[in-house]
């Protein structure tokens, strides 16, 4: 107490002093109105904006039209029947149904209202009951209660709308046009959202735009880099700009998990799933596909979790993602989703159903599409004890025409590859041996550009092996496999195009005894980095495919991650909050070397910004290929300045390093200059300071170690 009065006569006695009168009358204070007295938070723009409909509370209230009209002694058993068709399919609160009565004739009004205990379960409701056909006379017609608030804001007199004047949206490709031709990413790390450029050049990153609570999850970029979508409670939202990161669109969506771009980003396809009020039930599954320029719903997709897990596990609670697979190239055609024994394809032109059926087939477990063309790879499982072999097929759309089929026997297992430009089809295929004790790998190599679609058979020299990871090379016609036993297996490289038959595929090498479990080809081919994540404790080996040789080993101690920038120029390795140490991404350049390193706490995405394709023509890229020495010169003219301009800062770093340190000195002699006097004083009149001028001399010291009494007698 006695500190909290000295410490306020310390406050009283400085405003004393500054002219500042303390006696102050709070009740005359006007704040500004609101909770937040005028103060808007970074995030208040995306959560409170507008104030979104389904914010309005009454979304678990349906409203069911067309109830026969009943007097009062009838009232009973029409709720009754009622309260059971709607009770199967939610709980209903208590005194969650009410059916209003005309007091004068004091019969029900042919409607109800139902509350439910969530939205989700009276959105079921009104999908599942809508139309239900009580009697011949009387077919229900159930609304969202929110609905009828829209509904009714509706003028009655039609006015046109207005038209606004045409004003240029930003350029929203403007990063692509960087003279440094430099490449952005973005990282989260903590609470923080950025975005920077590798600068490579300068060895360091370069800021562009920062954002604290940016998002709610995660970030993610469209395929094309063109925008970043961020993930709130109450949906998802997308950012991009000229200079800096605008918010352009809202997709409202509350709850929100999991989204995912088409690839010619026109969609975005959002995906949450509800618990049910009866544990018994399964969860609630809402998948909504916006157009991403207007933030228009295409259409949705709802459903017991059940009815969305086919496939595969992966995503959210056992679902797989993507639910919804885009095919038929960067124009966003075609998605298709796989149900039980069919495949589901649709068109965008109108959000239906191909030939408004599904695609049948029986047993069907996996499908993809082709990169670059609207085919199909499916493939159905040994049925009948073995009896009916396991198969894959080839599916063109829309026409739904069989391409190809190929039969497997003893089979296991099987995972499809695509090439990125649709050029190949590799399926891994694994088999039981004839004891069914255990299993053996092959590969089917489908050549889908060629006439007839041929398929080759690949076995390893060691058909037991196992294979650990398989890529293709981007754009190219060689693939990597990594195959044998933990710790050291095998990499082994081929091509689709020996060097005596084009249509046959060669084993271009062996590398024994690698420390890697994962392969990530550059974007442009040529180039592999030999990864040993986890358990492998970050060994990176930078190989080059051409000339077969290894350009660099290195280490990234417990890197969860490795990704290459869309040129092919850059590897960036990162440690996420998997671990808790060593947190950060280390930057290389594609042959290994080590250019820069940052350490984040508690980091969790690194995200290289994806670059549209290029608008040469095979024909220009090869003939820039060919004339590289020519173009080259700017640019090493351009790394001899950027080298010029460090070794000037490094000039002049060293330079004021060497000021700093002669100030230094020279405070230190001022200082020795300034104390000589005292210094005299204490060493009684010596004036020397020079350590060699004194002379040791060796002093004796007398100490006494005891001292005892004794008494004496003396005799007289």
């Amino acid at each position: 107490m006695a500190a909290e009065v000295m410490l306020m006569n310390e406050i009283e006695a400085t405003a004393a002093e500054m002219g500042i009168d303390m006696n102050i009358d709070f009740s005359s204070i006007q704040l500004p109105p609101g909770e937040n007295c005028g103060i808007i938070a970074d995030d208040d723009d995306v959560y409170h904006d507008d104030q979104l409909e389904f914010d309005s509370g009454f979304g678990n209230v349906i409203v069911v039209d067309n109830l026969p009209v009943v007097p009062r002694e009838k009232f009973e058993k029409l709720e009754g029947v009622i309260r059971k068709i709607y009770s199967q399919i939610g709980v209903i609160k208590e005194d969650g149904l009410w059916m209003p009565v005309d007091p004068e004739t004091k019969k029900t009004l042919g409607y109800c209202f139902i509350e439910y205990n969530t939205p989700q379960e009276a959105e079921l409701a009104k999908e599942k009951t809508h139309g239900y056909k009580l009697d011949r006379a009387h077919i229900f017609a159930v609304n969202m209660f929110d609905d009828f608030d829209k509904y009714m804001k509706v003028p009655d007199e039609w006015a046109p709308p207005e038209i606004k004047p045409y004003t240029p949206g930003e350029n929203l490709q403007k990063w692509l046009a960087d003279e440094k031709a430099r490449d952005q990413f973005v990282i989260r790390a903590g609470t923080d959202t950025e975005v920077l450029w590798n600068d490579a050049r300068q060895s360091k990153t370069e800021p562009v735009y920062k954002r604290t609570f940016w998002t709610e999850s995660f970030v993610q970029w469209s395929p094309m880099g063109t925008y970043l979508a961020t993930v709130h409670r109450q949906g998802a939202a997308v950012w991009g700009g000229a200079n800096t990161f605008n918010r352009l669109m809202r997709y409202a969506h509350p709850q929100v998990k999991l989204i995912d771009f088409s690839p010619g980003e026109k969609f975005l396809v959002t995906y949450s799933s509800h618990e049910p009020s009866n544990p018994r039930d399964a969860n609630r599954v809402v998948i909504n596909i916006f157009d991403v320029r207007t933030g228009k719903v295409m259409r949705d997709f709802k459903g017991s979790a059940d009815e969305f897990a086919v496939g595969g596990a992966g995503g959210v609670a056992g679902n797989s993602w993507p639910v919804f697979r885009w095919g038929g190239g960067k124009e966003d055609k075609y998605f298709a989703k796989l149900g039980k024994n069919m495949i589901s394809v649709y068109e965008t032109e109108t959000f239906s159903l191909i030939d408004k059926k599904s695609l049948k087939v029986e047993n069907v477990v996996d499908f993809s599409w082709s990169p670059t063309d609207p085919i199909i790879a499916l493939f159905v499982p040994e049925l009948g004890g073995g009896n009916q072999p396991a198969r894959v097929s080839l599916v063109q759309m829309p026409g739904k025409e069989e391409l190809r089929q190929k039969n497997l026997f003893s089979i296991s297992d099987c995972k499809m590859y695509w090439q990125s430009n649709g050029d190949y089809l590799a399926v891994k295929a694994d088999r039981y041996t004839k004891t069914k004790k255990s299993t053996y790998t092959g590969f089917e190599l489908f050549r889908i550009k060629e006439r007839d679609i041929p398929i080759e058979v690949l076995e390893l020299d060691n058909k037991n092996d196992k294979i650990i990871a398989f890529a293709w090379e981007p754009k190219g016609h060689r693939f990597a496999v990594i195959h044998g036993d933990n710790p050291r297996p095998d990499v082994s490289f081929y091509s689709m195009r020996s060097t005596h038959n084009l249509g046959r595929v060669a084993k271009l090498t062996t590398l024994k005894g690698k420390q890697a479990n994962a392969l990530f080809w550059s974007p442009g081919g040529r180039f592999i980095v030999l990864a040993g994540l986890k358990g492998f404790n970050g060994q990176l080996e930078f190989f080059n495919v051409d000339e077969l040789e290894t350009m660099a080993t290195a280490e990234h101690f417990m890197a969860t991650d490795v990704e290459w920038d869309p040129t092919g120029r850059y590897v960036a390795t990162s440690v996420t909050s998997v671990h808790e140490m060593e947190n950060g991404f280390n930057i290389w350049s594609f042959n290994g070397r080590l250019l820069y390193r940052i350490l984040k706490d508690h980091f969790f995405q690194f995200l290289w910004r994806p670059r549209p394709p290029s608008f040469l023509t095979p024909e220009k890229e090869e003939e820039i290929a060919r004339n590289l020495k020519k173009y080259s010169k700017k640019y090493e003219a351009e790394d001899q300045d950027v080298s010029m301009l460090l070794s000037e800062q490094d000039r002049e770093k060293r330079r004021m390093l060497k000021e700093e340190w002669e100030k230094w000195v020279s405070e230190w002699r001022r200082a020795q200059e300034e104390e000589k006097l005292e210094r005299q004083k204490l060493r009684d009149g010596e004036a020397s300071d020079e350590e060699e001028e004194y002379e040791a001399k060796e002093v004796e010291v007398e100490e006494v170690l005891d001292v005892s009494e004794e008494v004496l007698s003396f005799e007289e």
